[in-house]
């Protein structure tokens, strides 16, 4: 099987090919060979257009009621108090000029302090933590903010070459007015090494874009003897925007 320096070569080749080229990719590329499954799941054909009146008749509805504040706590949706870093996790969610985009309903996932996912496919030897599920959601408020308060997620090893790890990173998602205006992206914490072997954090060709990923520490979002705290914002479009997984 490859190796990482194999990888870290591929991928410091395509970030060369990209810079001659003058093509600084800001989102994902969809085939990006270092990051080995993408050659094989990403899109080769037209897409198909949906209806998206047609999708919403057979799609999940919810409102502003089926969200609590102990849906955005991630630490105290079990008996006990799970194991790892407290640590609160904020920002606004804008739109291309700057503006506040409200009640944006936020998805979030992620491993726990070991580096596992509650998923019947993550059987890797990391423990689970019973206190733990991992998952979470709230509306953002006027401002367009929104707010988590989690665990600091664990890197965990996976199958894209020998001695694979991804970095600790948190899933997001973001609806629109309906369910067909879904955005999917992560966001990665500061100074984390494991971000420059990544091929999935690495398939953004652009420098700058990848940056906007990472999270920043943010002492005043600490919350003293209790919690650490990052600030993240999610840019919807514009020269800015946030990198996504899924074509805009």
């Amino acid at each position: 099987m490859t190796g990482q320096v194999e990888i870290s070569a591929e991928i410091a080749a395509l970030h060369a090919e990209s810079c001659r080229a003058g093509v600084a990719e800001s989102q994902p590329s969809l085939d990006f060979p270092p990051y080995r499954s993408s050659v094989l799941r990403h899109p080769k054909s037209a897409l198909h257009l949906a209806d998206p009146e047609a999708v919403e008749l057979q799609a999940p509805c919810f409102g502003g009621s089926d969200i609590t504040v102990l849906d955005a706590d991630l630490t105290v949706q079990h008996t006990g108090e799970p194991i790892g870093e407290r640590t609160v996790v904020t920002g606004r969610i804008l739109d291309g000029h700057g503006r506040p985009v409200r009640r944006q309903l936020v998805e979030i996932w992620q491993a726990n302090a070991a580096g596992r996912y509650i998923h019947q496919g993550d059987q890797h030897p990391a423990p689970l933590d019973p206190n733990f599920t991992g998952a979470g959601r709230c509306l953002t408020d006027e401002d367009g903010c929104y707010r988590f308060t989690t665990i600091k997620p664990g890197p965990y090893p996976w199958r894209n070459h020998h001695n694979a790890w991804r970095p600790a990173h948190i899933h997001f998602s973001l609806f629109g007015t309906d369910f067909t205006q879904r955005m999917i992206t992560q966001m990665y914490f500061p100074g984390d090494p494991l971000c420059a072997l990544d091929p999935i954090y690495q398939s953004i060709t652009d420098q700058s874009a990848r940056d906007r990923l990472v999270a920043a520490y943010d002492h005043h979002v600490t919350s003293p003897e209790w919690a650490t705290g990052y600030r993240w914002d999610i840019v919807l479009t514009g020269s800015a925007a946030t990198p996504f997984e899924e074509p805009r």
